[in-house]
């Protein structure tokens, strides 16, 4: 089975409960049984995340820490590709489709891998669906190609 490519849309909705969604509470589930892949860019994104987070007053240390360590539990890997394999497709993809550079490395990690995309973030499933890159289905706990 190919891999499922999360993104920080879906991972940062398991972590807020009044961010949370369905679709990100299935593509949870889907890691019982499926492995995912992050780029390496992912960490630092999620740090960040979670550092506003705690200035805002949203999360407390001992929140962060939990959901830390939530996350080292589960079956994500993160990609370890050199970064100069993957850089001229990342720039080229997010002037293509009109994306951040962020958002760019989780398409290209999806269409280097074969995998499919979990992604709560509007433009990104429109850029993937352009490329014709397969999109997390919850309701068939599997890859569809919209």
């Amino acid at each position: 089975m190919s891999p499922l490519v999360v993104d920080c849309s879906v991972t940062m909705a398991w972590c807020f409960q009044d961010e949370s969604a369905s679709y990100a509470d299935a593509a949870l589930e889907t890691l019982a049984e499926r492995e995912a892949v992050v780029p390496s860019i992912w960490p630092l994104e999620v740090a960040n995340v979670l550092l506003v987070a705690e200035r805002r007053g949203r999360l407390k240390r001992a929140e962060t820490t939990r959901f830390l360590a939530l996350l080292s539990a589960l079956p994500i890997t993160v990609d370890r590709a050199p970064p100069h394999r993957s850089l001229e497709g990342v720039l080229a993809l997010a002037r293509e489709q009109h994306l951040s550079a962020y958002d760019a490395a989780y398409l290209e990690l999806a269409m280097r891998l074969g995998g499919a995309l979990a992604t709560l973030d509007e433009s990104l499933r429109r850029a993937a669906e352009k490329v014709g890159l397969s999109l997390f289905d919850p309701r068939q706990r599997r890859s569809k190609n919209l």
